[in-house]
């Protein structure tokens, strides 16, 4: 499917999370406590799922090639660390909590727009904002259908992949803003923002990101959605915001392998 001008596909993705997370949010509130437990129970396990099959590709035929059959698992731990290091000398996650909760604040301003439920300003409203924006976020930006399907769209070859992934993330958005609320509705801006710039990417560089990259990128993602999966579920707080440089390392780090090799 051709588009009729660049970033349609990504237009189509964000008008999906955001009807996703407003029927969602419609419903979220009509659940009793423990039913919504379940639902992020849920959540974290299928988001285990899919970090798993992202961090599977880790020994992608087009990753092992480039860079022989040790290196793959070395480029993703190099990536994490580095990536986290810098990240926590940044103050990444901090940074990003404390700009979630102002925009919270202000959201709880105007309940007409949030909902009573959204409305309160206590710790743990606060924390769950936090959450779904940055676990819906996460989930919607890393993955190799997000890199290709925008920088597929920004070449003109068609928004075949961000379609697909438009009803994905739609789905999943109604069940993330049962429980989340409106945190997940603005992922939908995190999504815009990524996808944007990927497929202006698209559209400067005429070429597409060598599949060595992706592989590298994807796994390293795979293992950031495993945090993202561990605070669903609660079993520790791992602070998945300081990992995001990881994301930018593991590409360079690939290709550095090649350079060298």
């Amino acid at each position: 499917m051709h588009s009729a001008f660049p970033g349609l596909g990504t237009v189509i993705n964000v008008a999906a999370i955001v009807i996703g997370s407003l029927l969602g949010m419609a419903v979220g509130h009509r659940l009793p406590d423990r039913t919504r437990w379940v639902v992020t129970d849920c959540l974290g396990l299928t988001t285990l799922l899919m970090a798993g099959l992202m961090a599977f590709t880790v020994t992608d035929r087009s990753l092992t090639s480039a860079v022989g059959a040790g290196a793959p698992v070395l480029i993703v731990l190099g990536s994490l660390l580095i990536g986290g290091v810098a990240g926590s000398l940044l103050r990444i996650e901090g940074r990003l909590e404390d700009l979630a909760g102002v925009i919270q604040a202000r959201l709880a301003r105007r309940p007409q727009l949030v909902g009573a439920q959204e409305a309160g300003q206590g710790h743990e409203a606060r924390e769950r904002f936090i959450e779904g924006w940055l676990s819906a976020s996460l989930l919607f930006c890393v993955g190799p259908l997000t890199i290709l399907g925008s920088l597929s769209d920004g070449l003109g070859k068609g928004i075949d992949q961000l379609t697909l992934k438009a009803v994905l993330d739609g789905f999943a958005a109604v069940a993330f803003a049962s429980s989340f609320g409106i945190g997940v509705l603005l992922s939908a801006v995190s999504v815009a923002v990524v996808q944007g710039l990927l497929t202006l990417l698209g559209v400067f560089l005429g070429a597409m990101l060598p599949d060595a990259q992706i592989a590298a990128l994807t796994a390293t993602g795979g293992l950031l959605l495993v945090g993202i999966s561990l605070r669903l579920l609660r079993i520790r707080e791992i602070p998945v915001g300081d990992l995001l440089p990881a994301l930018i390392v593991a590409p360079l780090l690939t290709q550095l392998v090649v350079i060298m090799r």
